[in-house]
């Protein structure tokens, strides 16, 4: 899903344009034993208590798509019959009425969410009227080609507030706060079906995780049957290491800032892309050819690709690979941060034969914001 995508389902959740029926609900205490489950029509809800669960709503579609927000294929293979994905499309066909269904995603959290304290399980179903898009892209309200039927699952933290002293209206004092358990905003989640292309996708499925470095492998491959990603930390860790390894001796200064320009551009180019672009071991190998690599030691990629399968059709996201608003250079004692367009400028001499990055300079030079003269 693009972030426009995203952002379109996230401003449902708000009491003028809001599409949910139906939340159901399982609080689950620290040794994994369910205390209680509940459901409602969403909109009989006080609202106050719907204020709640939108800001809930709109944090689990919250993030950068690619690192805290995953666009997810199911498998397709002979497996794929009969597999999570029924059941996800079952669920949400349900509109969330039938118990059984609900507690089986209940029952298959509990098993698979590594997490030690308490925690509530939320479920909606809602159902949005798309609007069609004019070709000068204004939304047209009454020209609607679908009804983009899904659900969202939130797993949020519940938590003893902290104790301390409150003001006590009824006995006009100030005492002892009492402690209750408070639900938290998510920790993860997931809307199913995927809105690609401002419609259903049941072939996909968009995954939430507040820490981008731990997305909860278990989680994903037993409840969504689907394939845990690499995380975003790991995807620059597999890309710097491919590099690194690839170019050996040769890994210079130009070589690796010409890599890094040509992802970079790949990103501007991809902008309007359904999905953020990745790049995968065939197209890096391109890249590697026009930034002047040998092709011995592209040869030595493929090597490395032959011996390792699961890294020949890993997929990385750009965005993970390369930072488009700053380029870093840095050495064990000092950082130098560049702007993109300026990386030229950075050269790699022998200065009184030592080896040195030289930066030219013009009279506008600042130390801790300090205008210097050199």
């Amino acid at each position: 899903m693009k972030k426009s995508e995203v952002n379109e389902i996230r401003k449902q959740f708000d009491h003028d344009r809001c599409t949910i029926s139906r939340i159901c609900g399982c609080y689950i205490d620290g040794e994994k034993s369910i205390k209680t489950v509940f459901t409602d029509s969403f909109l009989t809800l006080p609202e106050e208590e719907t204020f709640k669960y939108f800001e809930i709503f709109k944090k689990t579609l919250s993030g950068t798509v690619g690192k805290n927000l995953l666009d997810i294929d199911f498998p397709r293979d002979d497996s794929f019959e009969n597999s999570q994905n029924d059941f996800l499309i079952q669920l949400k066909n349900s509109e969330l009425r039938d118990d059984k269904l609900n507690m089986r995603l209940y029952e298959e959290v509990i098993k698979s969410f590594n997490y030690a304290g308490n925690y509530l399980v939320l479920l909606v179903y809602m159902a949005y009227d798309v609007p069609g898009i004019s070709n000068d892209n204004l939304t047209l309200e009454d020209a609607s080609d679908e009804v983009y039927k899904c659900v969202l699952c939130s797993i949020c933290p519940v938590e003893l507030s902290k104790a301390g002293l409150s003001y006590q209206p009824d006995e006009n004092k100030i005492s002892h706060r009492k402690q209750d358990w408070v639900v938290g905003m998510p920790l993860n989640g997931f809307l199913f079906p995927a809105f690609n292309e401002r419609s259903a996708d049941v072939n996909s499925i968009l995954y939430y995780s507040k820490n981008p470095k731990v997305l909860q492998d278990e989680l994903i491959e037993n409840l969504l049957g689907c394939e845990a990603p690499l995380t975003a930390e790991l995807q620059k860790d597999v890309f710097t290491d491919i590099i690194a390894e690839t170019l050996g001796d040769d890994c210079d200064y130009e070589t690796v800032r010409s890599i890094n320009e040509k992802l970079g551009q790949m990103v501007e180019e991809s902008k309007e892309e359904l999905r953020p672009p990745t790049i995968d071991v065939a197209e890096l190998k391109s890249v590697l050819v026009e930034s002047g690599v040998s092709g011995e030691k592209i040869e030595s990629l493929d090597q490395k690709c032959s011996e390792n399968q699961e890294l020949a059709k890993r997929e990385l996201h750009l965005s993970n690979l390369v930072n488009t608003r700053s380029f870093e250079v840095s050495t064990p004692s000092i950082s130098i941060k560049v702007d993109p367009d300026s990386t030229h400028l950075l050269e790699t001499k022998l200065v009184d034969g030592r080896k040195s990055i030289v930066i030219p300079i013009t009279d506008e030079v600042e130390v801790n914001g300090v205008p210097v003269k050199i």
